[in-house]
C-alpha cells in the first residue's frame, strides 16, 4: 500500500469541485518509492519511503 514507513504519510481523501459546485470523490496520493537503503545496522532493507523523505534524508547540513 502507498505508505511511507517513515513520515506516515498515505493517500488521503477529498472532493473534485466543478466550475458548477456539483462534488465528486477524489484521491491525493503520495509519492511513495520502494528503495534499498543501509539501515542502522549497517545491512541492506527496502523500505516504502516517501520521495520528499527520500530527498531529504541525503541532503546535506547547512553550515
Amino acid at each position: 500500500m502507498a505508505k511511507c514507513e517513515f513520515t506516515g504519510k498515505k493517500p488521503s481523501f477529498g472532493s473534485n469541485v466543478s466550475h458548477s459546485k456539483r462534488h465528486t470523490k477524489r484521491m491525493w496520493k503520495p509519492n511513495v518509492q520502494v528503495k534499498t537503503i543501509i539501515g542502522e545496522d549497517g545491512k541492506p532493507r527496502r523500505v516504502h519511503i516517501a520521495a520528499s523523505h527520500l530527498r531529504t534524508m541525503y541532503k546535506t547540513p547547512k553550515k
